[in-house]
């Protein structure tokens, strides 16, 4: 018979306790570039009436993450710290409360405030209403990537306003995650659609709906002596500036990463321009994850061009932050 000491005894309890009351996180205390982001055991969280709790799967990572980490929106984000990264996730529901889910659901979702939340951590406390079922033919890294670009093409979509088969429109950066949601969802609709892209992306710009394609890196498409009613810039390389050389005299300029100033000055040069500068932030809700969900059920496809395991969490970020890739770039966790 093995004797245990009240010590030894003692011991064991605490690691098991530590095992049940902790997690890990990739969390970060300062801004900064990929550096900052580090292990650290945090207090396994606990869940508020309106709340689930997700054991975590996948997160995919956006530009939007690498603005915040770098405090490029520190006037939104708030400089208290610490805090995590990512914003959208995949998991498994861990402790449904009164919400309608029950424990084993698998789900995707956004965290309530990617401003201040992250979702890169083993469990996350949610709000119910920012969870969805996970359609079952697709993966977790692939759920993962749903919400934050799926959301942003529907709201791009709906601020293009009246599109028709003689619209003319160009992507500029067509093929990362938030032009594949964006070229197949405009594919629907039949615009004259232009894709500008690398070489590796020009076959899937095709793929997904886009009638002429530009590589970047053997055509210049202010060469083209074609002008858009709609210009969207997914690189945040080109600029509404730059833009305008391109467009016609009553267009839009759509934005999806600008930069803080923008924001409002570009509410007020409208008022002097028919060649408009729209910003194009959205925020997740049922209505645009359900019509995501449909559209997958219906074909969507969603392009994973590389998984990062969770300790490999800066390297991920070092990666995705060089761009010029495919689709989306996700990690995952407790695989």
């Amino acid at each position: 018979m093995i004797q245990v000491s009240h010590l030894a005894c003692s011991q064991i309890c605490t690691i098991i306790l530590k095992q049940i009351i902790s997690m890990n996180a990739i969390a970060y205390q300062k801004f900064g570039n990929t550096t900052v982001l580090q292990s650290a055991e945090q207090s396994k969280p606990t869940i508020k009436s309106n709340q689930v709790l997700v054991k975590v799967k996948a997160f995919s990572i956006n530009p939007m993450d690498w603005k915040i980490r770098k405090g490029e929106m520190k006037l939104m984000s708030g400089s208290s710290f610490p805090k995590k990264t990512g914003a959208d996730f995949s998991g498994i529901i861990e402790d449904a409360g009164t919400s309608g889910f029950k424990k084993g659901d698998q789900v995707f979702g956004v965290v309530k405030n990617m401003m201040k939340d992250g979702a890169s951590s083993e469990y996350i406390a949610v709000p119910a209403s920012l969870v969805w079922k996970k359609p079952s033919q697709i993966s977790f890294p692939q759920a993962a990537s749903i919400p934050v670009v799926g959301t942003a093409a529907l709201t791009a979509l709906e601020k293009m306003g009246n599109i028709d088969a003689d619209t003319e429109i160009l992507i500029n950066g067509a093929t990362g995650g938030f032009g594949m949601f964006l070229l197949q969802l405009l594919r629907q609709k039949g615009p004259k659609v232009t894709a500008v892209t690398s070489t590796k992306g020009t076959e899937f710009a095709k793929k997904w709906g886009a009638r002429k394609v530009i590589d970047y890196s053997k055509e210049n498409v202010f060469s083209q002596n074609i002008l858009y009613d709609i210009v969207i810039d997914l690189s945040g390389k080109m600029g509404y500036t730059a833009a305008r050389k391109i467009m016609k005299p009553q267009s839009k300029f759509m934005n999806p990463t600008p930069r803080p100033i923008e924001i409002p000055t570009s509410i007020f040069k409208n008022l002097f321009t028919g060649k408009k500068h729209i910003i194009v932030l959205a925020g997740p809700s049922t209505k645009y994850s359900e019509k995501l969900v449909s559209e997958v059920n219906q074909g969507l496809q969603i392009e994973i061009n590389k998984i990062f395991q969770f300790e490999q969490t800066q390297e991920a970020y070092q990666y995705a932050e060089k761009g010029g890739f495919i689709g989306k770039v996700v990690v995952e966790i407790n695989s």
